[in-house]
Order: C-alpha cells, then sequence, then structure tokens
C-alpha cells in the first residue's frame, strides 16, 4: 500500500531567515516560492526544540496558512528573537503544485546562523541564511 503513494521531491522552494533592519535582536523568516508558476494551500508550522544549560525547551508551535503565493514570490512568515538561535527551529512546509500535495521540513539547527553561512537570498536581495 505504501509503495503505491508517489513521493515527489521538493524543488526551488526555500526557507530564509535574514537579520531584520529594524531590530538587531530580531531576524525575519521568509517564505520563498522561486518556482515560476504559482503554488496554493501553503501550510507552515513554526517551531523551536533543544537544549539550553541542560534544560529541554520547546516553543510555542505557530501555524500559518496561505491560500496562494504567486511565482517566484517570498513573504515574510515571523519575526524570530535571535535568542531562540541556541535551539533547532523547525518549519515544517505542505502545499499543493500542479494537483500534488508536497511537504518537507526544513532545520536550522543551533549554530547556523553566523556570517559563514551567509548567502544573498533571491526575490529579496538580503543576506541570510538559506536552506532550500
Amino acid at each position: 500500500m505504501k509503495k503505491d503513494i508517489p513521493i515527489k521531491k521538493v524543488t526551488d522552494i526555500a526557507i530564509a531567515i535574514v537579520p531584520s533592519e529594524e531590530d538587531k535582536n530580531f531576524w525575519d523568516v521568509y517564505f520563498l516560492n522561486l518556482k515560476e508558476q504559482d503554488i496554493k494551500n501553503v501550510f507552515i508550522n513554526s517551531r523551536g526544540y533543544g537544549e539550553i544549560d541542560g534544560e529541554k525547551i520547546e516553543t510555542t508551535q505557530l501555524r500559518y496558512f496561505y491560500e496562494f503565493i504567486g511565482a517566484e514570490m517570498a513573504v515574510k512568515v515571523e519575526p524570530i528573537d535571535s535568542e531562540l538561535f541556541k535551539l533547532a527551529n523547525e518549519y515544517w512546509i505542505s502545499f499543493n503544485f500542479e494537483n500534488f500535495m508536497y511537504d518537507k521540513k526544513y532545520i536550522f539547527v543551533p549554530g547556523s546562523f553566523i556570517k559563514e553561512n551567509f548567502t544573498n537570498v533571491p526575490i529579496i536581495n538580503k543576506k541570510g541564511v538559506m536552506i532550500k
């Protein structure tokens, strides 16, 4: 039964986290549709988890829904406090494209947010950390 379910690879979708221009303690999380076509019913779950000083910590799970995200478009999802970079920050994305439901987890591990990992984020033309 499980072998009968087609699994298609997620391509041309990214999550980027870039420093905020307004507050040095916060960064902005962006969802990027790098496809040349629109996507629909985008559902994003975000959460942080891990250990700080030996204590297990989990943030509140936040959920976002976008009915439509245009081709080659970026959407600012949420601000994130830089204190949360001590945790793993997970973004689980689901969306419809060409009548198929896709999903993928993007996990920014602790230590990801250093200058050596910065890249130029397409569409928004800012420097930040991106997972494609």
